[in-house]
Protein backbone atom coordinates (compact mmCIF):
# COMPACT_ATOMS: atom_id res chain seq x y z
CA UNK A 1 0.00 0.00 0.00
CA UNK A 2 1.61 3.52 -0.96
CA UNK A 3 1.96 5.77 1.84
CA UNK A 4 2.17 9.51 1.56
CA UNK A 5 5.47 11.09 3.31
CA UNK A 6 5.19 13.75 5.70
CA UNK A 7 6.81 16.07 2.99
CA UNK A 8 3.84 15.37 0.72
CA UNK A 9 1.37 16.02 3.49
CA UNK A 10 2.78 19.37 4.69
CA UNK A 11 0.68 22.25 4.18
CA UNK A 12 2.09 24.88 1.58
CA UNK A 13 1.99 28.46 3.04
CA UNK A 14 2.16 31.59 0.78
CA UNK A 15 5.19 34.00 2.36
CA UNK A 16 2.94 36.68 1.55
CA UNK A 17 -0.72 37.36 0.94
CA UNK A 18 -1.99 36.70 -2.84
CA UNK A 19 -5.36 38.24 -4.08
CA UNK A 20 -7.18 38.47 -7.54
CA UNK A 21 -9.05 41.45 -8.61
CA UNK A 22 -10.54 41.81 -12.13
CA UNK A 23 -10.73 39.31 -14.85
CA UNK A 24 -11.78 38.91 -18.70
CA UNK A 25 -13.16 36.51 -20.81
CA UNK A 26 -13.96 36.17 -24.41
CA UNK A 27 -17.20 34.56 -25.78
CA UNK A 28 -16.68 30.56 -26.79
CA UNK A 29 -17.09 29.25 -29.96
CA UNK A 30 -16.76 26.04 -31.58
CA UNK A 31 -14.75 27.86 -34.80
CA UNK A 32 -13.64 31.54 -35.03
CA UNK A 33 -11.82 32.08 -38.14
CA UNK A 34 -12.32 35.48 -38.14
CA UNK A 35 -9.95 36.10 -35.33
CA UNK A 36 -6.73 35.44 -34.84
CA UNK A 37 -5.35 33.68 -31.26
CA UNK A 38 -3.56 36.91 -30.33
CA UNK A 39 -6.39 38.88 -31.11
CA UNK A 40 -8.88 36.92 -29.03
CA UNK A 41 -6.22 37.23 -25.78
CA UNK A 42 -6.25 41.08 -26.27
CA UNK A 43 -10.40 41.07 -25.89
CA UNK A 44 -9.96 39.11 -22.33
CA UNK A 45 -7.01 41.36 -21.70
CA UNK A 46 -9.29 44.75 -22.44
CA UNK A 47 -11.73 43.40 -20.53
CA UNK A 48 -9.75 42.98 -17.60
CA UNK A 49 -7.94 46.09 -17.62
CA UNK A 50 -10.90 48.41 -18.65
CA UNK A 51 -14.17 46.74 -17.36
CA UNK A 52 -13.57 45.69 -13.91
CA UNK A 53 -13.87 49.22 -12.17
CA UNK A 54 -9.72 49.20 -11.09
CA UNK A 55 -8.80 52.61 -9.44
CA UNK A 56 -6.36 53.15 -12.49
CA UNK A 57 -6.32 53.78 -15.98
CA UNK A 58 -5.81 50.96 -17.98
CA UNK A 59 -2.28 51.46 -19.55
CA UNK A 60 -1.11 52.16 -15.63
CA UNK A 61 -2.49 48.64 -14.30
CA UNK A 62 -0.50 47.23 -17.58
CA UNK A 63 2.51 49.15 -16.79
CA UNK A 64 2.59 47.22 -13.32
CA UNK A 65 2.61 43.86 -14.53
CA UNK A 66 6.33 42.26 -13.62
CA UNK A 67 5.56 38.92 -15.11
CA UNK A 68 3.09 36.71 -17.62
CA UNK A 69 2.25 33.55 -17.28
CA UNK A 70 0.20 31.88 -20.08
CA UNK A 71 -1.64 28.98 -20.40
CA UNK A 72 -1.70 27.00 -23.48
CA UNK A 73 -2.89 23.20 -23.49
CA UNK A 74 -1.68 21.86 -27.29
CA UNK A 75 0.69 23.68 -29.87
CA UNK A 76 -0.50 20.87 -32.81
CA UNK A 77 -4.09 22.88 -32.69
CA UNK A 78 -2.72 26.19 -33.78
CA UNK A 79 0.54 24.65 -35.14
CA UNK A 80 2.72 27.22 -33.71
CA UNK A 81 5.45 26.55 -31.18
CA UNK A 82 6.10 29.10 -28.45
CA UNK A 83 2.30 30.46 -28.89
CA UNK A 84 3.03 31.97 -25.78
CA UNK A 85 5.22 34.31 -26.55
CA UNK A 86 3.65 35.22 -29.26
CA UNK A 87 0.71 36.29 -27.61
CA UNK A 88 2.85 38.11 -24.97
CA UNK A 89 4.29 39.79 -27.77
CA UNK A 90 0.40 41.35 -29.25
CA UNK A 91 -0.23 42.30 -25.86
CA UNK A 92 2.80 44.64 -25.86
CA UNK A 93 4.18 42.84 -22.82
CA UNK A 94 7.52 41.99 -24.10
CA UNK A 95 10.37 42.24 -22.54
CA UNK A 96 8.97 40.91 -18.92
CA UNK A 97 9.79 37.59 -18.15
CA UNK A 98 7.00 35.07 -20.22
CA UNK A 99 5.94 31.41 -19.04
CA UNK A 100 4.02 29.04 -20.99
CA UNK A 101 2.32 26.53 -18.80
CA UNK A 102 0.84 22.84 -20.23
CA UNK A 103 -0.71 20.60 -17.79
CA UNK A 104 -3.51 19.21 -20.01
CA UNK A 105 -6.60 20.19 -18.91
CA UNK A 106 -5.82 21.91 -15.87
CA UNK A 107 -3.50 24.40 -17.86
CA UNK A 108 -5.61 27.35 -17.12
CA UNK A 109 -5.55 26.18 -13.15
CA UNK A 110 -1.83 25.81 -12.98
CA UNK A 111 -1.11 29.08 -14.64
CA UNK A 112 -3.28 30.47 -11.90
CA UNK A 113 -1.16 28.28 -9.54
CA UNK A 114 2.03 29.41 -10.86
CA UNK A 115 1.14 33.15 -11.11
CA UNK A 116 0.36 32.78 -7.37
CA UNK A 117 3.67 31.86 -6.21
CA UNK A 118 5.34 34.53 -7.93
CA UNK A 119 3.19 37.05 -6.12
CA UNK A 120 3.41 35.06 -3.27
CA UNK A 121 7.47 34.94 -3.50
CA UNK A 122 7.62 38.01 -3.70
CA UNK A 123 9.11 37.75 -7.34
CA UNK A 124 6.25 40.01 -8.47
CA UNK A 125 3.38 42.55 -7.19
CA UNK A 126 1.56 42.00 -10.18
CA UNK A 127 1.39 38.66 -11.99
CA UNK A 128 -0.90 38.07 -15.34
CA UNK A 129 -2.51 34.36 -15.62
CA UNK A 130 -3.74 34.40 -19.24
CA UNK A 131 -5.03 30.82 -20.89
CA UNK A 132 -6.08 30.41 -24.91
CA UNK A 133 -6.68 27.56 -26.95
CA UNK A 134 -7.46 27.04 -30.48
CA UNK A 135 -9.08 24.32 -31.44
CA UNK A 136 -10.50 24.59 -34.60
CA UNK A 137 -7.56 24.55 -37.14
CA UNK A 138 -7.99 20.74 -37.57
CA UNK A 139 -11.20 18.34 -37.86
CA UNK A 140 -13.07 17.39 -34.83
CA UNK A 141 -11.23 13.72 -35.70
CA UNK A 142 -7.62 14.90 -35.47
CA UNK A 143 -8.63 16.98 -32.43
CA UNK A 144 -10.46 14.31 -30.27
CA UNK A 145 -6.64 12.12 -31.04
CA UNK A 146 -4.64 15.28 -29.86
CA UNK A 147 -6.57 15.18 -26.63
CA UNK A 148 -6.38 11.63 -26.13
CA UNK A 149 -2.60 11.76 -26.01
CA UNK A 150 -3.06 13.71 -23.15
CA UNK A 151 -3.29 10.18 -21.44
CA UNK A 152 -0.75 7.70 -21.55
CA UNK A 153 0.32 6.70 -25.35
CA UNK A 154 1.40 3.14 -24.49
CA UNK A 155 -2.04 2.36 -22.33
CA UNK A 156 -4.66 4.28 -22.49
CA UNK A 157 -4.59 6.20 -26.21
CA UNK A 158 -4.33 2.31 -27.49
CA UNK A 159 -7.81 1.85 -26.34
CA UNK A 160 -9.35 4.32 -28.30
CA UNK A 161 -8.89 7.98 -29.81
CA UNK A 162 -11.05 10.02 -27.35
CA UNK A 163 -11.29 11.17 -24.47
CA UNK A 164 -15.16 9.58 -23.12
CA UNK A 165 -13.53 5.92 -23.73
CA UNK A 166 -11.61 6.64 -20.51
CA UNK A 167 -14.44 8.59 -18.57
CA UNK A 168 -17.05 6.10 -19.85
CA UNK A 169 -15.51 2.96 -17.63
CA UNK A 170 -15.48 5.35 -15.02
CA UNK A 171 -19.14 6.15 -15.00
CA UNK A 172 -19.89 2.08 -15.06
CA UNK A 173 -17.71 1.27 -12.15
CA UNK A 174 -19.09 4.68 -10.15
CA UNK A 175 -22.56 3.35 -10.99
CA UNK A 176 -21.67 -0.25 -9.67
CA UNK A 177 -19.80 0.70 -6.34
CA UNK A 178 -22.33 3.68 -5.32
CA UNK A 179 -25.40 3.00 -6.85
CA UNK A 180 -25.30 6.34 -9.20
CA UNK A 181 -28.12 6.37 -11.71
CA UNK A 182 -28.29 7.14 -15.44
CA UNK A 183 -31.23 10.18 -14.84
CA UNK A 184 -28.60 11.40 -11.79
CA UNK A 185 -25.85 12.36 -14.69
CA UNK A 186 -28.25 13.51 -16.51
CA UNK A 187 -29.39 16.07 -13.81
CA UNK A 188 -26.14 17.03 -14.04
CA UNK A 189 -25.96 18.05 -17.77
CA UNK A 190 -29.76 19.68 -17.75
CA UNK A 191 -28.27 21.63 -14.24
CA UNK A 192 -24.92 23.12 -16.11
CA UNK A 193 -26.38 23.80 -19.58
CA UNK A 194 -29.20 26.07 -18.17
CA UNK A 195 -27.36 27.35 -16.75
CA UNK A 196 -25.14 28.39 -19.43
CA UNK A 197 -28.44 30.42 -21.01
CA UNK A 198 -27.38 32.98 -18.95
CA UNK A 199 -24.28 33.72 -20.09
CA UNK A 200 -23.06 35.77 -23.52
CA UNK A 201 -20.04 33.75 -23.46
CA UNK A 202 -21.25 30.20 -23.59
CA UNK A 203 -20.75 28.27 -26.76
CA UNK A 204 -23.45 25.22 -26.05
CA UNK A 205 -26.52 26.74 -23.85
CA UNK A 206 -29.44 24.60 -23.66
CA UNK A 207 -32.53 23.80 -21.68
CA UNK A 208 -32.95 20.09 -21.87
CA UNK A 209 -35.28 17.86 -20.87
CA UNK A 210 -34.10 14.57 -18.55
CA UNK A 211 -35.47 11.98 -21.28
CA UNK A 212 -33.67 14.53 -23.89
CA UNK A 213 -30.82 14.16 -22.51
CA UNK A 214 -31.35 10.31 -22.00
CA UNK A 215 -32.15 9.63 -25.42
CA UNK A 216 -29.60 11.72 -26.75
CA UNK A 217 -26.83 9.50 -28.97
CA UNK A 218 -24.29 7.48 -27.08
CA UNK A 219 -20.47 8.77 -27.23
CA UNK A 220 -19.15 6.48 -25.32
CA UNK A 221 -21.62 3.89 -23.61
CA UNK A 222 -22.94 4.98 -21.09
CA UNK A 223 -22.34 8.59 -22.05
CA UNK A 224 -24.33 10.54 -24.11
CA UNK A 225 -23.72 13.67 -26.20
CA UNK A 226 -25.05 16.06 -24.17
CA UNK A 227 -23.21 14.70 -21.35
CA UNK A 228 -19.55 15.61 -22.92
CA UNK A 229 -18.46 19.08 -23.27
CA UNK A 230 -17.33 20.19 -26.65
CA UNK A 231 -14.00 21.88 -28.13
CA UNK A 232 -13.92 25.40 -27.75
CA UNK A 233 -11.93 28.53 -29.01
CA UNK A 234 -11.52 31.11 -26.52
CA UNK A 235 -8.96 33.03 -23.79
CA UNK A 236 -9.32 34.17 -20.39
CA UNK A 237 -7.21 36.50 -18.71
CA UNK A 238 -6.96 37.23 -14.57
CA UNK A 239 -4.85 39.92 -12.74
CA UNK A 240 -2.92 38.18 -9.30
CA UNK A 241 -1.49 40.84 -7.02
CA UNK A 242 0.12 41.28 -3.74
CA UNK A 243 -2.14 42.76 -0.90
CA UNK A 244 -0.76 46.39 -0.95
CA UNK A 245 -1.38 46.31 -4.41
CA UNK A 246 -5.22 45.15 -4.78
CA UNK A 247 -6.27 47.35 -2.72
CA UNK A 248 -5.05 50.41 -4.39
CA UNK A 249 -6.46 48.90 -7.10
CA UNK A 250 -9.93 47.56 -6.43
CA UNK A 251 -12.06 48.17 -3.62
CA UNK A 252 -13.34 44.53 -4.12
CA UNK A 253 -10.10 42.47 -3.99
CA UNK A 254 -10.57 38.36 -3.54
CA UNK A 255 -8.02 37.07 -1.32
CA UNK A 256 -6.52 33.89 -3.53
CA UNK A 257 -5.68 30.09 -2.16
CA UNK A 258 -4.64 27.59 -5.02
CA UNK A 259 -2.94 24.08 -4.45
CA UNK A 260 -1.84 21.12 -6.81
CA UNK A 261 -1.88 17.52 -7.31
CA UNK A 262 -0.66 15.15 -9.79
CA UNK A 263 -1.56 11.41 -10.34
CA UNK A 264 0.08 8.62 -12.38
CA UNK A 265 -1.45 8.80 -16.05
CA UNK A 266 -1.66 5.56 -16.25
CA UNK A 267 -4.80 4.61 -14.78
CA UNK A 268 -4.78 0.93 -14.06
CA UNK A 269 -1.91 1.80 -11.71
CA UNK A 270 -3.00 3.39 -9.23
CA UNK A 271 -1.56 2.16 -6.46
CA UNK A 272 -4.11 1.21 -3.72
CA UNK A 273 -3.95 3.62 -0.31
CA UNK A 274 -5.42 5.29 2.15
CA UNK A 275 -7.67 8.20 2.13
CA UNK A 276 -6.18 11.55 2.70
CA UNK A 277 -8.81 13.20 5.15
CA UNK A 278 -10.41 16.37 4.95
CA UNK A 279 -10.76 18.53 7.82
CA UNK A 280 -14.60 17.09 7.80
CA UNK A 281 -14.07 13.56 7.84
CA UNK A 282 -12.81 11.05 10.52
CA UNK A 283 -10.93 7.76 10.09
CA UNK A 284 -14.48 6.03 10.95
CA UNK A 285 -16.00 7.27 7.66
CA UNK A 286 -13.22 5.12 5.53
CA UNK A 287 -12.43 2.15 7.84
CA UNK A 288 -12.27 -0.58 4.90
CA UNK A 289 -11.15 1.77 2.06
CA UNK A 290 -7.45 1.08 1.50
CA UNK A 291 -8.23 -2.20 1.83
CA UNK A 292 -7.80 -5.14 -1.26
CA UNK A 293 -11.71 -5.41 -0.51
CA UNK A 294 -12.30 -1.59 -0.89
CA UNK A 295 -9.86 -0.09 -2.59
CA UNK A 296 -8.79 3.51 -2.72
CA UNK A 297 -8.53 5.73 -5.00
CA UNK A 298 -9.21 2.72 -7.58
CA UNK A 299 -11.30 4.06 -10.74
CA UNK A 300 -13.81 5.67 -9.64
CA UNK A 301 -11.69 8.68 -7.57
CA UNK A 302 -8.73 10.95 -7.89
CA UNK A 303 -6.20 10.82 -5.72
CA UNK A 304 -4.97 14.87 -7.31
CA UNK A 305 -8.38 16.43 -6.83
CA UNK A 306 -8.29 15.09 -3.07
CA UNK A 307 -4.89 16.29 -2.23
CA UNK A 308 -5.22 19.39 -4.13
CA UNK A 309 -8.34 20.05 -1.81
CA UNK A 310 -6.01 18.51 0.82
CA UNK A 311 -3.65 21.63 1.06
CA UNK A 312 -6.14 24.40 -0.55
CA UNK A 313 -8.40 23.61 2.77
CA UNK A 314 -5.17 24.08 5.26
CA UNK A 315 -3.90 27.38 3.35
CA UNK A 316 -7.45 28.99 3.68
CA UNK A 317 -8.21 27.18 7.32
CA UNK A 318 -11.55 25.94 5.89
CA UNK A 319 -12.68 22.81 8.50
CA UNK A 320 -16.48 22.58 6.60
CA UNK A 321 -16.50 22.96 2.67
CA UNK A 322 -20.10 22.00 2.41
CA UNK A 323 -20.93 24.79 5.19
CA UNK A 324 -17.88 27.35 4.29
CA UNK A 325 -18.63 27.45 0.61
CA UNK A 326 -21.05 29.65 -1.05
CA UNK A 327 -20.20 27.67 -4.19
CA UNK A 328 -18.50 25.91 -6.67
CA UNK A 329 -16.86 25.78 -9.87
CA UNK A 330 -16.08 21.67 -11.13
CA UNK A 331 -14.21 20.34 -13.91
CA UNK A 332 -17.13 18.94 -15.73
CA UNK A 333 -15.82 17.95 -19.16
CA UNK A 334 -18.19 15.04 -18.22
CA UNK A 335 -21.54 14.80 -16.35
CA UNK A 336 -19.06 11.70 -14.37
CA UNK A 337 -15.69 13.62 -13.49
CA UNK A 338 -17.88 16.49 -11.97
CA UNK A 339 -19.81 13.55 -9.81
CA UNK A 340 -16.50 11.92 -8.84
CA UNK A 341 -15.41 15.51 -7.86
CA UNK A 342 -17.96 15.67 -5.19
CA UNK A 343 -16.42 13.12 -3.29
CA UNK A 344 -13.23 14.17 -3.74
CA UNK A 345 -13.26 18.11 -2.34
CA UNK A 346 -15.45 16.78 0.50
CA UNK A 347 -18.75 17.79 -0.24
CA UNK A 348 -20.17 14.57 0.05
CA UNK A 349 -18.44 11.71 1.60
CA UNK A 350 -17.37 9.19 -0.79
CA UNK A 351 -20.37 6.65 -1.46
CA UNK A 352 -23.00 9.77 -1.10
CA UNK A 353 -22.06 11.56 -4.21
CA UNK A 354 -25.13 11.62 -5.90
CA UNK A 355 -27.15 12.88 -2.87
CA UNK A 356 -25.31 16.15 -3.63
CA UNK A 357 -27.47 16.33 -6.86
CA UNK A 358 -30.76 14.82 -5.88
CA UNK A 359 -30.91 17.26 -2.57
CA UNK A 360 -30.84 20.40 -4.08
CA UNK A 361 -27.72 21.10 -2.97
CA UNK A 362 -25.79 21.84 -6.11
CA UNK A 363 -28.61 23.93 -7.85
CA UNK A 364 -28.58 27.92 -7.46
CA UNK A 365 -30.41 28.69 -4.19
CA UNK A 366 -29.10 25.23 -2.95
CA UNK A 367 -26.56 24.99 -0.15
CA UNK A 368 -23.77 25.20 -2.31
CA UNK A 369 -24.05 25.24 -6.19
CA UNK A 370 -22.39 23.99 -8.66
CA UNK A 371 -21.23 25.60 -12.44
CA UNK A 372 -23.26 28.86 -12.32
CA UNK A 373 -21.08 29.59 -14.85
CA UNK A 374 -22.52 27.02 -17.05
CA UNK A 375 -19.36 25.63 -16.19
CA UNK A 376 -17.86 22.98 -19.17
CA UNK A 377 -20.51 21.43 -20.94
CA UNK A 378 -22.89 24.66 -21.12
CA UNK A 379 -20.03 27.34 -21.57
CA UNK A 380 -16.88 26.34 -22.75
CA UNK A 381 -13.89 23.73 -22.49
CA UNK A 382 -10.92 26.05 -24.47
CA UNK A 383 -8.40 24.39 -22.75
CA UNK A 384 -5.91 26.50 -21.63
CA UNK A 385 -8.32 29.26 -20.78
CA UNK A 386 -10.85 26.96 -18.89
CA UNK A 387 -9.62 26.84 -15.38
CA UNK A 388 -8.30 31.03 -15.57
CA UNK A 389 -12.22 31.17 -16.95
CA UNK A 390 -13.43 29.29 -13.48
CA UNK A 391 -11.33 31.92 -11.48
CA UNK A 392 -12.45 34.49 -13.58
CA UNK A 393 -16.79 33.46 -12.69
CA UNK A 394 -15.25 33.19 -9.19
CA UNK A 395 -14.02 35.97 -8.54
CA UNK A 396 -17.26 37.63 -9.91
CA UNK A 397 -19.41 36.11 -7.85
CA UNK A 398 -17.31 37.44 -4.49
CA UNK A 399 -17.26 40.47 -6.19
CA UNK A 400 -21.23 40.80 -6.53
CA UNK A 401 -20.57 41.25 -10.40
CA UNK A 402 -22.54 38.36 -12.24
CA UNK A 403 -25.10 40.66 -13.28
CA UNK A 404 -22.64 43.20 -14.61
CA UNK A 405 -20.74 40.79 -16.72
CA UNK A 406 -24.12 38.56 -17.44
CA UNK A 407 -26.86 40.66 -17.54
CA UNK A 408 -25.89 43.77 -19.32
CA UNK A 409 -27.62 43.42 -22.65
CA UNK A 410 -23.76 45.39 -24.43
CA UNK A 411 -22.25 42.67 -23.49
CA UNK A 412 -24.44 40.30 -25.36
CA UNK A 413 -24.54 42.00 -28.59
CA UNK A 414 -21.10 42.54 -28.32
CA UNK A 415 -21.23 38.59 -29.24
CA UNK A 416 -23.61 39.52 -31.60
CA UNK A 417 -26.09 37.68 -29.43
CA UNK A 418 -29.25 38.80 -27.97
CA UNK A 419 -30.20 38.70 -24.33
CA UNK A 420 -32.89 36.27 -23.41
CA UNK A 421 -36.03 37.37 -22.32
CA UNK A 422 -35.82 34.78 -19.47
CA UNK A 423 -32.85 35.77 -18.60
CA UNK A 424 -32.62 35.55 -14.66
CA UNK A 425 -29.25 36.40 -12.25
CA UNK A 426 -27.39 33.66 -10.55
CA UNK A 427 -26.00 35.74 -8.81
CA UNK A 428 -25.12 34.18 -4.96
CA UNK A 429 -26.58 36.07 -2.39
CA UNK A 430 -23.73 37.95 -0.21
CA UNK A 431 -20.92 35.09 -1.77
CA UNK A 432 -18.30 35.55 0.49
CA UNK A 433 -15.91 32.02 -0.28
CA UNK A 434 -16.15 29.98 -3.96
CA UNK A 435 -13.66 27.45 -5.34
CA UNK A 436 -12.72 26.09 -8.08
CA UNK A 437 -11.18 22.83 -9.65
CA UNK A 438 -9.06 22.56 -12.89
CA UNK A 439 -8.82 18.83 -13.79
CA UNK A 440 -5.83 17.30 -16.33
CA UNK A 441 -6.23 14.25 -18.23
CA UNK A 442 -7.66 10.95 -16.23
CA UNK A 443 -7.02 12.66 -13.01
CA UNK A 444 -2.92 13.35 -13.67
CA UNK A 445 -3.40 17.13 -12.51
CA UNK A 446 -5.70 19.31 -10.44
CA UNK A 447 -6.04 22.04 -8.90
CA UNK A 448 -8.02 23.80 -6.43
CA UNK A 449 -8.68 27.60 -6.13
CA UNK A 450 -10.28 29.16 -3.25
CA UNK A 451 -11.52 32.96 -3.69
CA UNK A 452 -12.21 34.82 -0.45
CA UNK A 453 -13.62 38.00 -0.15
CA UNK A 454 -11.34 40.54 1.47
CA UNK A 455 -13.09 43.56 2.38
Amino acid sequence: MKVLSPGALRTPKFQRPVYMVAGGLTDYRKTYPEKKMEELCMEAFRMMLEENDLKKDPLQVKGMINATFIGHFADHFGDQLLGEAKVNDYLGLEPLGNLGIKTGGATGGSTVWTAAMAVASGYCDVALALGFERMDEVDTKTGNYYISTAACKDFETRMARIYASYYAPMARRFAEKYDLSEVTRAKVAQKNRYYATMSPYAQQPGDHTIEEILEGRIVCDPLRMLECCAMSVGAASLLICSEDVAFKLSKKPVQLFIAAGTHTLRVADRRNMAVPLLPNETPKDYKNAGSDDDPWPGFESFLAARFAAYHAYGMAGIKDPLEELDFVELHDAFTISDIQTYGDIGLRKYGEEPDYIESGDGYYGGKCPSNLSGGLLGTMHAVGATGIFQGVETLWQIQNKYDKFHGDPKIWRRYGKKKPKNWKSLQVKRAKQGLWVSHAGVGSHVTVGIGRRAW
